[in-house]
């Protein structure tokens, strides 16, 4: 074999070394990669911006023709609708004219078979006034009748007719004469008898007065003046009876042993009070009657009650009597209760006097005649 050496080509003497380039050559070129890059970059943005474009444009383009084919359809519809409505409308007039057609005809009906308005005025006017004295009848108040005359004055005065100037002077009259009657008024009146009722129980009686106290006042008690009087005498004169006595005479003995008999006397007479009564038999009632006497006097003022309010006021009076006498002949009037419930009383025997309420008999025959055309 060859050595190795001798088989071995022959290897140059010297490789040349690659060239250096410049660093502002490398510069360049690496802003020239990121212009390059950027630019892609900026045109792939354009390129995707386009497209969104492109497909918003084309949705918006689908969009207005689905929008236009609904309008087609609304409008078709709406010619439709005003079609109808013209078609409605038409004979809406139709049915209008005749319904104004058919009012007109009963209008001239009800006016040929109608009386006039003068006539129709004065008969309400006489119907209200009726129900009204009715009600003041039930009532016994004239409150309904004096709003009937008014309301009928308020509508003469409207319609001003110089044919109803009668009625209108008459009703004046009747409203004056009806205004200036006294009415009672029930409600207070009741009151005062249920008060009265319930004060019954707690009168003091007569008999109870003498029983409580049976040494009854007689004499009048002796003035403040006239016990000062007494009162300075009597000093002065157990001085002389003791003048008397250091005189040593019997008569001075006899004047100061007076003395006190004298003021025994005077506390005796004291005790004992004597008085007048005018009906013994207050005084002589028995306790087991007391009950009686006040139920009694309780069922006459339960009687008053119904009197009123079934508007019988003469018989309200009697009884409003009769349980006063009761109350002024059996009871202690000098006490509190017993004068307030004879108050009350006298109260309700002034305000239970009821004139009758007037009738308005005149407005009556105005209208009647001015019914008949007088």
């Amino acid at each position: 074999m060859p050595p190795p050496d001798a088989q071995a080509p022959a290897l140059p003497a010297a490789l040349p070394l690659p060239r250096r380039i410049p660093q502002w050559a490398q510069l360049a070129f690496g802003v020239l990669v990121v212009v390059a890059a950027f630019a892609v970059y900026v045109a792939w943005q354009t390129q995707q911006r386009v497209i969104l474009l492109e497909q918003e444009q084309a949705r918006r383009y689908q969009l207005i023709a689905e929008q236009a084919a609904e309008a087609r359809v609304l409008a078709k519809q709406a010619q439709d609708v005003s079609r109808e409505s013209a078609a409605k409308s038409a004979l809406l007039e139709v049915r209008v004219a005749e319904v104004a057609l058919q009012r007109g005809q009963l209008e001239e009906l009800i006016q040929s078979l109608s009386r006039s308005r003068d006539e129709n005025l004065v008969t309400d006017i006489e119907a209200a006034i009726r129900v009204a004295l009715q009600q003041t009848a039930i009532t016994g108040s004239a409150e309904p009748l004096v709003a009937s005359l008014r309301s009928a004055e308020e509508r003469l005065a409207r319609v001003n007719q110089p044919r109803l100037e009668g009625v209108r002077r008459a009703l004046a009259r009747d409203l004056d004469r009806v205004r200036s009657v006294g009415v009672a008024d029930i409600a207070s009146l009741l009151i005062k008898i249920d008060e009265v009722v319930r004060l019954v129980d707690d009168l003091p009686l007569l008999s109870m007065a003498g029983t409580a106290a049976p040494v009854v006042v007689a004499a009048p008690a002796p003035r403040p003046a006239a016990r000062a009087r007494t009162a300075a005498s009597v000093p002065a004169a157990k001085e002389a009876a003791v003048a008397e006595a250091d005189a040593g005479g019997w008569r001075s003995w006899l004047a100061v042993a007076h003395q006190p008999l004298q003021d025994l006397w005077a506390g005796l007479r004291s005790l004992l009070r004597v008085t007048h009564i005018n009906q013994p038999e207050a005084i002589l009632i028995a306790p087991e009657q007391r009950f009686f006497l006040r139920e009694n006097l309780k069922l006459r003022l339960l009687n008053v009650r119904l009197a009123l309010l079934s508007r019988q006021y003469d018989t309200a009076q009697v009884d409003l009597q009769v349980a006063q006498a009761a109350l002024a002949r059996y009871f202690d009037t000098s006490s509190r209760r017993t004068a307030v419930a004879q108050e009350l009383l006298n109260q309700a025997v002034t305000q239970g006097r009821m004139s009758a309420v007037p009738r308005p008999d005149e407005t009556l025959a105005a209208l009647t005649a001015a019914a008949a055309g007088k």
